[in-house]
């Protein structure tokens, strides 16, 4: 029996705090992103919480997403 199928892509975020705030605010809910192999993605604001530092998010990112496109994590793989 095989395991889920996940789905691994890196991105690039270079999100100053400022910015940070309208997602905070709910002004929006949505983050779109260009994947490092040029495909361009959205994923709810919301799982950026975990990797926000003072200055913002920066830096190359790993999403996975289950084989329903549902979100699985995000974690820093460079700044």
């Amino acid at each position: 029996m095989r395991g889920p199928m996940y789905q691994r892509l890196h991105v690039v975020l270079k999100i100053p705090a400022y910015q940070l705030l309208y997602y905070y605010e709910g002004e929006v809910d949505t983050v779109a992103a260009t994947t490092t192999d040029g495909r361009i993605i959205h994923f709810p604001a919301n799982v950026l919480r975990s990797v926000v530092q003072n200055q913002g998010v920066y830096g190359t990112f790993e999403l996975v997403f289950d084989e329903n496109h549902k979100f699985v994590s995000i974690r820093r793989v460079s700044d």
